[in-house]
């Protein structure tokens, strides 16, 4: 009987959407097929430890009521529960973890009994879905789900993304970008280029967040400053982006290496004025709508850019491509695509994929192929070189 592949799923971390990825991480550990893998959960808290055992997402909920803050310092925790210190060393060969001891001070490390196989982070936000942990795991020579650093780094960068979109002639609203420097020390000129190039209403967002985090629809310039100033809490960066009107949020999942495949796209109808965070994860009156209530062309057309968008940032694996559709014109634009969508019970990522034939379970199954799959395409490379006139006699 063949070994169990060892998966390592990880969760947490210090962003602002710890809490989502605890949701999304309960969904991915209640469904993963633990007859074809060893499930190994490990959890990093808002201040970074790491933690790995049976009893980590448990412990890290109880620690992190919503919207609140963990203590700072490093966690001890009870020896009544399956916890464990652990770092991942950036050292190929070893499977990556190591235990830290019992108090976790760092000192005395040794290495777990079994490696892992492949990780599936399940990381929103920074330090898990903006190349952070990627570059880590790339450090410890692990196969993981999902996109590599430059579509991690480039995605979660919407600033970035939307240069590139515009590079490849993705449609896109109009919008700005400045910085916190900008809005600290000139906002009467940031004012005066929302106005002459956006216009009201429009939305601030930070450049490097999700879940609709540090997010404001601005509706006149006397609520401009406001917003500029919550995104700024969470970024240096800020995209200013002209409002959509009267048209659909659609969303539209992506699966796949080099030659990746579209889902049927869904429809998103907030409960509240946007789809912000209350929306998505605490109001049950949002709708998702599957598939959208758009026409068959504006179907293809979307499927089409969300492959080509996923494509033109080096995204592999997995991503939810998200856009507007204009109501009365059909025309199409691309908003963001996100590397590490939600995997929970409200996603639209793996609603969309089940809606298009592959459920859950299967979904885990093919996300953790493609990881093998990339890894073992990346094994090709050669990384040592010596110029051909070195090798004369």
């Amino acid at each position: 009987m063949a070994e169990k592949i060892r998966v390592g799923v990880i969760f947490g971390g210090r962003s602002s959407e710890h809490e989502v990825s605890l949701t999304s991480a309960s969904c991915v550990l209640k469904a993963i097929d633990r007859t074809k893998y060893d499930v190994i959960p490990i959890g990093i808290t808002k201040g970074g430890q790491w933690l790995v055992g049976e009893d980590v997402l448990p412990l890290l909920s109880s620690l992190t009521p919503e919207l609140g803050q963990e203590k700072q310092g490093e966690l001890q925790p009870d020896h009544s529960q399956e916890v464990l210190p652990v770092s991942l060393l950036p050292v190929p060969g070893k499977g990556g973890l190591v235990s830290l001891g019992s108090e976790g001070d760092g000192v005395e490390v040794s290495h777990l009994a079994d490696g892992l196989d492949v990780v599936f982070p399940v990381l929103h936000g920074t330090y898990g879905e903006d190349g952070a942990i990627q570059g880590l795991l790339e450090l410890a020579d692990l196969p993981y789900v999902g996109s590599g650093i430059t579509g991690s780094a480039v995605a979660m960068d919407k600033a970035m993304a939307k240069a590139v979109f515009a590079a490849r002639g993705i449609p896109q609203l109009p919008y700005l970008v400045v910085l916190r420097s900008q809005v600290e020390k000139n906002p009467a000129v940031v004012e005066r280029e929302v106005g002459a190039h956006l216009g009201y209403p429009c939305f601030v967002k930070p450049a490097s967040l999700g879940s609709s985090v540090g997010i404001s629809k601005v509706r006149n310039s006397a609520e401009l400053q406001p917003a500029l100033a919550e995104a700024s809490i969470y970024d240096r960066k800020l995209v200013i982006e002209k409002d959509a009107g009267n048209a659909r949020e659609v969303e539209c999942s992506v699966l796949g290496n080099d030659d990746p495949i579209a889902s049927i796209p869904g429809e998103i109808v907030p409960s509240r004025e946007f789809y912000d965070y209350v929306a998505k994860y605490h109001d049950s009156d949002s709708q998702l709508i599957i598939p959208a209530r758009i026409s068959p062309k504006a179907t293809r057309k979307v499927q089409e850019l969300a492959v080509d968008a996923f494509k033109a940032l080096d995204c592999l694996g997995m991503a939810r491509v998200d856009f507007f559709v204009d109501k009365t014109t059909d025309e199409v634009y691309i908003n963001e695509i996100n590397t590490i969508p939600g995997f929970t019970p409200i996603s639209m990522y793996p609603k969309l994929w089940e809606a298009s034939g592959i459920p859950y379970g299967e979904l885990i199954d093919r996300l953790i192929e493609l990881a093998v799959e990339r890894y073992r395409d990346k094994q090709r490379n050669v990384t040592s070189f010596s110029p051909k006139e070195m090798k004369q006699p």
